[in-house]
């Protein structure tokens, strides 16, 4: 790898905007910063574990002071850690030329990136892109899409008005995402969410098998579960997808959101089965850190799907956020970073399994889960914290790895070197 995939050390001040940002960092510890975001914003993620005031590549620092490994990058969203210099330097070029404009014009950038992401998904001709924001918008388009799927046959066969998800899924919060989520605690709250939608068991071909027919519009698959703990599909699950639903005439679409744009060592997740979709959400890692999300649709019919004016959104395919992407999709390509992350996550899964507290090892490449001998996820991260590393409990057994993909060896020996400490607390003061 070459030095893009490193960052510069240290933070100067060089300008007005650079001290106004120093001069607000500094001003108040971190319990003085989170009795603040008591009193100002809604509570809907509790409070904050630390604020986070600044980063280099994989480690970053809080109001006091405290260094940290960050092993879960956002959740999985700094594929190039934190600060990078070239995504930084391609941010700022681009914000000092055109920083917006509306779905009324279009940009070089936003084009571009759309032909990159193409390219790197090997679509067939008539493939198109759609930007959003989000990966909870990017999966509101592909609802849509497959709305638009819902034309009854020729024939006067039924309508296809049914959409497939798998229980275990998370697809997003707005509410045609979280009708394909399946976690009851985020959904009963809402209730009554957009109709049509059900959840089939996980990873069972033929519950799919038997599900899947002329009323479906849809299938919507994550190739690999990420807030169910990191579970990937089983063997021949996504082939069995593709052929039940050409056979029935209802799309593929696959979330990517969290394992695409080299998460799992491939570009996306899906590539390795050899299956080709009807349709790709994207986000997360899109923007190294910039957000950004993008719906691909394969092929001349489905891209077809969508009129002029059936969907749209303000902010979707802005200048800087399809630069901040480009930049990273550039270092991801030049980089060697699809063998690295291959390679380290390869390296790290063996070590945890390797862990006496540790049950069980799933992922691919820096999209890792592992389980534990009990249900002290929570309190193991709370311990991981506090020795200085940055993890997160997807499930009460579950800890869940997405780290920036530069992680080194080095620095991933440092986290399996505490983690039976850290696992020890954490089970000691379990009840």
């Amino acid at each position: 790898m070459t030095d893009l995939t490193q960052n510069q050390p240290g933070h100067t001040a060089q300008n007005p905007g650079d001290q106004l940002l120093d001069l607000t960092l500094h001003d108040g510890s971190g319990a003085d910063w989170l009795t603040r975001y008591g009193s100002s914003l809604l509570g809907v993620f509790g409070t904050p574990q630390r604020v986070l005031v600044r980063g280099n590549g994989c480690t970053v620092w809080d109001a006091d002071g405290k260094e940290y490994l960050d092993l879960l990058g956002g959740i999985a969203v700094n594929a190039l850690g934190h600060a990078h210099p070239f995504v930084t330097s391609v941010i700022t070029s681009q914000l000092a030329t055109l920083g917006h404009v509306s779905n009324f014009f279009t940009s070089p950038t936003q084009i571009a990136l759309a032909e990159k992401l193409l390219e790197l998904a090997a679509a067939p001709a008539g493939s198109k892109v759609f930007f959003a924001n989000s990966g909870t918008e990017a999966v509101e388009a592909a609802f849509k899409l497959a709305r638009r799927n819902s034309a009854p046959a020729a024939d006067g066969k039924p309508a296809r008005t049914r959409i497939l998800a798998l229980d275990g899924a998370f697809h997003g919060r707005t509410m045609g995402a979280l009708a394909l989520t399946a976690k009851q605690a985020y959904r009963e709250p809402f209730e009554p969410l957009p109709g049509g939608v059900e959840h089939l068991p996980f990873g069972s071909i033929d519950a799919l098998v038997n599900a899947v027919d002329e009323t479906v519009a849809a299938v919507v698959i994550e190739p690999i579960q990420g807030e169910a703990g990191v579970r990937p599909l089983p063997p021949g699950y996504l082939q069995a997808a593709r052929e039940v639903t050409t056979r029935a005439g209802a799309l593929l679409i696959l979330d990517e959101v969290q394992t695409g744009v080299g998460r799992t060592g491939s570009w996306f997740a899906h590539q390795p089965s050899g299956v080709v979709p009807d349709a790709m959400t994207l986000a997360k890692g899109l923007g190294g850190g910039f957000p950004i999300g993008a719906l691909v649709t394969f092929g001349d019919a489905v891209s077809s799907l969508f009129a002029p004016g059936q969907h749209g959104t303000t902010f979707g395919g802005n200048p800087v956020a399809t630069a901040a992407a480009l930049a990273t999709l550039h270092t991801i390509d030049t980089t060697g970073l699809l063998s690295h992350t291959h390679d380290v996550g390869a390296w790290l899964r063996e070590q945890l399994a390797a862990v006496g507290q540790v049950t069980e090892v799933r992922g691919e490449g820096l999209l890792i889960g592992f389980d534990l001998d009990g249900d002290y996820a929570a309190a193991a991260v709370t311990e991981a914290l506090q020795q200085g590393f940055i993890v997160n409990a997807p499930t009460p057994h579950t800890l869940r790895l997405a780290p920036p993909l530069i992680l080194t060896r080095h620095q991933a020996a440092t986290f399996i070197a505490a983690l039976p400490g850290i696992l020890k607390t954490a089970k000691d003061v379990t009840p």
